[in-house]
């Protein structure tokens, strides 16, 4: 008897023989279905997947029973179909090239019960044999989820279905907050245990049409056939919430867990399998940006970036013709690549910069360096003689000066990298960090005054409390240095190139924070003609109590 659910394909346009064998089939407990040529046998394989193809060698319709089984060996299918060829020849060149074309078996006709229903459970300990290495092969081994692989080739089977047929497809991204978090203060067996019941979770509440996979360490994909966004934004909170009200336990301890989700449809632009993907990826990204424990679909990302971009919203109206250049830390000094390891370690330490971009000897941006990757590498031998050119990253992420900063601020919002090298002709000048934009974006705050998303056209005049204290730290720097160079160091560039740097950010809140004139009513702080600090009115700031530089009042 047959296993439960096997599944059966006839291909064969007499009626009669069709009548035989679903009556033969169906009594030895197999499901049953039928085309009557290839063209019908290529979309019914397409639509349903059967486990047997049981198909006549000559048939209507332009496709015979030797091209279907070619058909079927070129096409990714989701399971191995074995094939059966009926045929009434009976020389053995017809047997070798139906073999050769991707046939697994034949039986003549006209055709023997016993004789098929026993090729047919051979057959069936062929498909068992290969279901459990496939198992093995494309199976998480913690969750028995698809893995990533198995993921992208079943997507590229539905995108094609979805294509072919215009129906809908949706795909939800999925990430455990604060996995980390749990790993560090639990250990890895209680985050094992979580993974594994997020992923029981997700198989309890999919259809049978639908996919899931384990993609990254606690991060799942859900294929949604026939389901469009708005259904799919439904059946994701709803998961949230199941997985909200799990109870998970370890060792005795109970864990809240929470998960964030991003959702998309395939739509008339999504020129790719993979965008669809990549969309639904995005707004997972938003969604973790936005508090986690939540889902955002594609629609809902793309109504708040037009609200960014809005001339009318403030959020637009500060991004405005602003480019990268406007915004970006100048470069002091970038690192030449055939530096050591060694130059790149005191770099860092001299000029108190985290990062910095690596040109060549032509000053073209060729890579990217970090603190990290030094500290990355402080083990291997010889490593202080290494050339910066061996441990560098070289998929820089740059762009040109003229880019507008809404494109960037984007940018940095949805991925992991925290800052990104800005050009003019190949050649690195600035760089633009989170804290840049946060630090620009605070200034333009303060300076535009910005309340509950409205711009003031004729906003008040600026802080000058604020101004002054600026100010004042901009002093310090200039008095630091002063005193340093007094001193009579042997290496003044370290000192040089770090005031300079912190010079340029203040005078840059500076900038942001006095867009407008001050008129003589709002002018505090009168520079002095001479050398030396300036003459304040104590009644417009307080000067920070550590202002002072010895030797300098």
């Amino acid at each position: 008897m047959a296993s439960e659910n096997t599944h059966v394909l006839v291909v064969d346009d007499d009626p009669a023989i069709c009548r035989l064998l679903h009556k033969w089939l169906t009594s030895a407990g197999y499901i049953v279905s039928f085309a009557q040529n290839g063209v019908d046998a290529v979309t019914a394989i397409d639509l349903a997947c059967p486990n047997f193809l049981v198909t006549d060698w000559e048939m209507p319709g332009g496709i015979s029973g030797i091209e279907l089984c070619r058909h079927v060996r070129r096409t990714e299918l989701p399971q191995y179909v074995y094939t059966i060829m009926l045929t009434g020849r009976s020389e053995a060149d017809g047997f070798v090239q139906a073999l050769e074309s991707g046939a697994d078996d034949f039986t003549r006709k006209p055709v023997d019960r016993s004789e098929l229903l026993a090729r047919l459970n051979a057959g069936s300990r062929i498909i068992e044999l290969e279901h459990r290495l496939s198992l093995l092969a494309n199976s998480d081994p913690l969750t028995g989820l698809a893995t990533k692989r198995t993921l992208n080739e079943h997507l590229e089977r539905e995108w094609r279905r979805a294509r072919r047929y215009r129906t809908n497809l949706s795909c939800v991204m999925l990430d455990i907050d604060f996995f980390k978090r749990i790993n560090d203060t639990h250990g890895h067996p209680a985050g094992d245990e979580v993974i594994r019941t997020i992923g029981r979770v997700l198989s309890e509440n999919c259809r049978a049409s639908d996919f899931v996979g384990r993609v990254g360490g606690e991060e799942f994909c859900v294929l949604l056939p026939e389901t469009d966004e708005e259904h799919a934004v439904a059946w994701a909170e709803r998961l949230r919430r199941r997985v909200a009200g799990t109870p998970i336990t370890f060792d005795g301890k109970s864990l809240a867990v929470t998960v964030s989700l991003g959702v998309a449809q395939m739509v008339d632009e999504t020129d790719a399998a993979a965008q669809l993907v990549d969309d639904a990826d995005q707004c997972l990204l938003a969604a973790k940006q936005a508090g986690r424990d939540r889902v955002i679909g594609l629609g809902e990302l793309r109504r708040i970036n037009a609200a960014c971009r809005d001339p009318q919203n403030a959020a637009g109206a500060i991004f405005a013709g602003i480019a990268a250049r406007d915004v970006m830390t100048t470069i002091v000094a970038a690192l030449p690549s055939d530096a050591t390891v060694g130059a790149a370690a005191r770099y860092f330490l001299r000029f108190r910069y985290s990062s910095a971009p690596v040109v060549d000897a032509g000053g073209q941006l060729i890579g990217f360096l970090s603190e990290k990757d030094v500290m990355n590498v402080l083990l291997w031998p010889d490593c202080w003689t290494r050339k910066i050119a061996d441990i560098m990253k070289t998929n820089v992420v740059c762009y040109d000066e003229d880019e507008p900063i809404l494109s960037i601020y984007e940018f940095l919002c949805r991925v992991p990298i925290r800052s990104v090298v800005v050009s003019n002709g190949g050649k690195p000048t600035g760089i633009i960090s989170r804290g840049t934009l946060l630090r620009w974006f605070s200034n333009m705050v303060v300076s535009r005054r910005i309340h509950t998303g409205v711009v003031e056209d004729s906003p008040p005049a600026p802080d000058s409390n604020e101004l002054c204290l600026t100010a004042a730290a901009i002093l310090r720097q200039v008095y630091e240095l002063q005193a340093a160079l007094e001193d009579g160091l042997d290496d003044v560039a370290p000192h040089v190139i770090g005031t300079a740097s912190r010079i340029q950010e203040l005078v840059n809140d500076l900038l942001a924070g006095a867009q407008r004139d001050v008129g003589p009513a709002n002018e505090r702080v009168v520079a002095s003609s001479g050398w030396g600090p300036p003459r304040v009115d104590s009644r417009a700031c307080e000067w920070p109590a550590d202002c002072s530089v010895a030797g300098h009042a």
